[in-house]
Parts: C-alpha cells; sequence; structure tokens
C-alpha cells in the first residue's frame, strides 16, 4: 500500500515538469522515483500503473472540462469518462512496468539503459496506437529551461523522453557508491552534450521577415456556434482584419463557424480585398462541405488575397472530438455531448505548404502539432510553422499552456518559427529555439502583430523523425533482449 501510494504520488508530482511550472528536474527526480521503486518490486506493473494514473490524473484532468461544461455531458458521465481515460492510459507504464522486469540486467544496466528505453518507447507507442494521445510525453516536460531540449532537432521528443529518463536512471545510480563515478561523468556528459547541440544552428533564415497578425477574437466557446452570436463573431474579425496592415494575418480555427459555402455574400471578399491591398494574405480557420455531399466535410483553413493557395484540410481528427470511432459501440456515448460539427472527414496526409505572403506555410490544426513525424511531412519544403486552435473547449485549466508548450518542441525539431493563432489563448509567435517572442494574455480580444523570419534547410529530424530515437533505445536494450532470448 505505502509502495503504491508513493507510485500515484510521485505521478502527480512529476506533472511540475509541465508548463505552466516549468520545472523539468521535478519530473527528472519523480522518474528517478519510480525507477528506485521498480528496482525491488514483486508488482512492477501495478506500480506501474499507479504511477500512471498520478500522473494523468493531475496532467489531464483538463478533459473533464471539455467532457462536461463545454460538452454538456452529465457530470457523473463525465467524471467517470475522465477517470476511465486516466486508467487506460495509466496501463503504458503499468506495461513498461512488466516489461522491463522481464528483462535481464544488472542492476546499474536496468536502471540507466533497460527502464529509460521501454518507458521511452511506451511513450512512443501512446503517440500512435487507436490514432495516438501524445499529450505529456515525458520529453515535453524539459522543453523549457532544460539543457536536454539541445536534442530536440536530432532525437525529436520521444528522444527527449529517453534522455529525460536516462538521467533519472543516473540519478538514482549516483547513490550507490560502486557506480557514483560513472554515473556522475555520465549525467553531467548528457547535459553538457544537450548544451552545445542547443547552440548550433541548423537552420538558416530564407528571405526577409514579414510583418503579421494573428488575431484572438476570444469568442466564448458556448456562444461561438449559436445564431445569436454569430453577427457578432463575424463582426469581430472583419473589425480585426481590417484594422491590420500585416502581410500575413491568420485567424483561428473555425474563426468563422460557418461552411464557407453558408458566408455572407461579400465577406470573404473584404477579406481577400484587405489582403491585396497590404501585398499578403489573410489565413482563416473555416469548415468546408463538399458539394452534393452533405455528409462530407472538413475542418479547413482557407487562404484570401495574393497567393490563391488550395484549402488545407485536417487529416488527424480528434476522437470523439471531431469524429466517432466505431460508431456502433460510442455512438451512444457521444450523443451525450452537444459537440457541433463533430464529425469530420480526414484530409490527406501529403498535403503541400500553403503560398503566403511569400512564405510557404506548413498549416496544422489544433490537435495535429501534437504529432511530430506528421509535422515534418510539410518540411524542408516549408519555411514557417502555422498552427490554428481554438482551445476555449478547455477553459481556463492547464491545457492551453501545455498545448503551447508542445508547439514549443515542434520548433525545437524543425528549426522554424511557429505562428499560433487561438480562440482564446494561447495566441503566440515562437521562434525556431523554442522561444515565446510574444504572447497575447488568454481571454483577451486583441490582435498579436510581430515578424516572422522564414527558414531553410533540414535538421536531423526532419530527415530521420523518430528513427533515431528508436534506434538508440533498441540498442540500449540489446544486450539484455540478447540475454532473454538467449534462455529460450
Amino acid at each position: 500500500m505505502k509502495k503504491s501510494a508513493a507510485a500515484f504520488a510521485l505521478g502527480a508530482v512529476s506533472v511540475a515538469g509541465f508548463s505552466p511550472f516549468d520545472l523539468p528536474f521535478v519530473t527528472v527526480l519523480a522518474a528517478a522515483g519510480l525507477i528506485a521503486l521498480w528496482m525491488d518490486d514483486e508488482r512492477p506493473g501495478w506500480t506501474g500503473f499507479c504511477f500512471g494514473l498520478g500522473f494523468f490524473l493531475f496532467g489531464v484532468s483538463w478533459i473533464y472540462v471539455s467532457l462536461h461544461d463545454f460538452g454538456a455531458m452529465p457530470m457523473p458521465i463525465a467524471l467517470l469518462a475522465t477517470l476511465l481515460f486516466c486508467a487506460f492510459l495509466s496501463l503504458y507504464p503499468a506495461i513498461a512496468g512488466k516489461i522491463q522486469s522481464k528483462i535481464p540486467a544488472s542492476p546499474f544496466a536496468r536502471a540507466v539503459l533497460v527502464i529509460p528505453s521501454i518507458l521511452a518507447l511506451t511513450d512512443w507507442v501512446r503517440g500512435w496506437l487507436f490514432t495516438g494521445f501524445p499529450w505529456l510525453s515525458l520529453g515535453y516536460s524539459q522543453t523549457n529551461h532544460s539543457p536536454l531540449s539541445g536534442f530536440a532537432p536530432i532525437l525529436g521528443v520521444y528522444g527527449i523522453s529517453l534522455l529525460c529518463a536516462c538521467c533519472a536512471g543516473l540519478l538514482y545510480a549516483i547513490g550507490k557508491p560502486l557506480a557514483r563515478r560513472t554515473s556522475i561523468l555520465l549525467l553531467l556528459g548528457i547535459l553538457s552534450l544537450g548544451l552545445l547541440l542547443g547552440k548550433i544552428e541548423w537552420t538558416r533564415p530564407s528571405g526577409p521577415p514579414v510583418t503579421v497578425s494573428l488575431l484572438q477574437g476570444n469568442i466564448p466557446q458556448n456562444l461561438k456556434w449559436t445564431d445569436s452570436a454569430l453577427q457578432d463573431t463575424l463582426d469581430t474579425y472583419m473589425k480585426m482584419v481590417l484594422a491590420s496592415k500585416s502581410r500575413l494575418i491568420i485567424l483561428p480555427e473555425t474563426a468563422i463557424p460557418l461552411f464557407f459555402t453558408d458566408v455572407p455574400p461579400g465577406y470573404l471578399d473584404m477579406f481577400e480585398a484587405h489582403a491585396k491591398k497590404n501585398g499578403g494574405d489573410v489565413i482563416t480557420g473555416l469548415a468546408e462541405q463538399l458539394p452534393y455531399h452533405e455528409k462530407t466535410y472538413y475542418n479547413s483553413v482557407f487562404d484570401f488575397g495574393v497567393s490563391q493557395s488550395p484549402s488545407y484540410r485536417k487529416s488527424h481528427l480528434v476522437p470523439f472530438g471531431e469524429y466517432v470511432p466505431i460508431a456502433p459501440v460510442f455512438g451512444w456515448l457521444f450523443d451525450l455531448m452537444n459537440m457541433p460539427m463533430s464529425d469530420f472527414s480526414a484530409g490527406s496526409i501529403d498535403q503541400k505548404p500553403m503560398r503566403a505572403a511569400g512564405e510557404k506555410l506548413a498549416i496544422d490544426i489544433c490537435y495535429e502539432d501534437v504529432f511530430g513525424e506528421e509535422v515534418i511531412r510539410q518540411l524542408p519544403e516549408a519555411s514557417v510553422l502555422v498552427n490554428v486552435s481554438d482551445d476555449a473547449w478547455f477553459g481556463d485549466s492547464i491545457a492551453p499552456r501545455q498545448h503551447l508548450e508542445i508547439a514549443q518542441m515542434r520548433t525545437l525539431e524543425t528549426g522554424r518559427m511557429m505562428l499560433r493563432s487561438t480562440n482564446t489563448g494561447m495566441t503566440a509567435i515562437i521562434d525556431r529555439n523554442g522561444k515565446v517572442v510574444k504572447q497575447i494574455p488568454p481571454f483577451e480580444e486583441k490582435s498579436l502583430d510581430g515578424f516572422a523570419q522564414g527558414y531553410s534547410g533540414t535538421t536531423p529530424y526532419i530527415f530521420w523523425g523518430n528513427r533515431a530515437f528508436l534506434f538508440l533505445a533498441a540498442l540500449m536494450l540489446l544486450p539484455g533482449l540478447a540475454k532473454f532470448f538467449g534462455k529460450k
């Protein structure tokens, strides 16, 4: 019981490494505590489950806000759904605990090689299995104020998960007299290498900076899709667009809460005329319905202005938020929620960057930017990353801050700036080093004006994606796996 409580507490405390708390060393220390529990554990799977339950209940409890506060799901069912979801996610560290206990290894190798590899690999599997939920991968805890962020352009977020857990294992090993000197040297070596890698400029500026305006309309989520608020929404964004003199103006996801074909005549023409007057483009989120196919519609981004780029259609949809997986089984649950525009079709996975204001924009919509290997599909051709979101679904929870942190990791991996335009926050300009250059406070109607520099070139991560991380993780497991299969 004490070990279970300790594991739960360590999981809860480890959330402090992520935004908005940004204490990366806390996550490393908590992971070291988990490793210590696993080193002499008769029930490693249960210990891992308890750790995961504390981790996810405290880290993604904002799901309740989406289900109940904005999805209108009854409180008891929303609470149960959130608990079950967190319990499901906790199976990943539970499986990690069980697997690591089966691989033969010395105590030092187990702490420093085996457990870190298994933890990172289960992080990776969680990022794609059942369409994936990579939120709170360990590596994101090292985005801000950590030397490990220097590895992002090479190994990506999962590689940082691996190194984060490896550092935790070395901290555990420092407590063992026979391994102390080696552990200290290895720990200092990893951190020093991260600092050195962080100083490398993997990409180079291409062309002059472009003026940008990122519009945050601050439309209340409970009003956004109502007929009574429609005209106010249209007026708000028209006023903000016409007030901007920037070449690139970006509106949030589904900023205009209508199908493209239902927008009042002349409205989008005014966007286009103003963009051309500025010598650039207006980019806006807008639902797109195929002619003669009433049940086929997309969460899209359109360009109005000089460039006349084709629309971008969201390809990675959110289960239960944008479509119903296995509708005959889960349709009843979806009926309990009030989610407008919630049965989208998926766009193609091989869409090209959108040309606008002299730049090539790698567009992703909301949740898509949590999938690093999907973002790099448009690279190295794209010069700037653009994310349009509507995080109003999460209210004033920690989710929008966590989402901003995820966006920062994408800039580190790709060596590109990111422009984030959101409905209620966090609207921000992020430089290629993961630093938030400018930001609008949440829940304010405001335009974020600044500059965006396009970049060309390729980071190693753009070139090989997660393959380098997978190779390194497999290499660290190789001796133990050889012993395991040698016994068969």
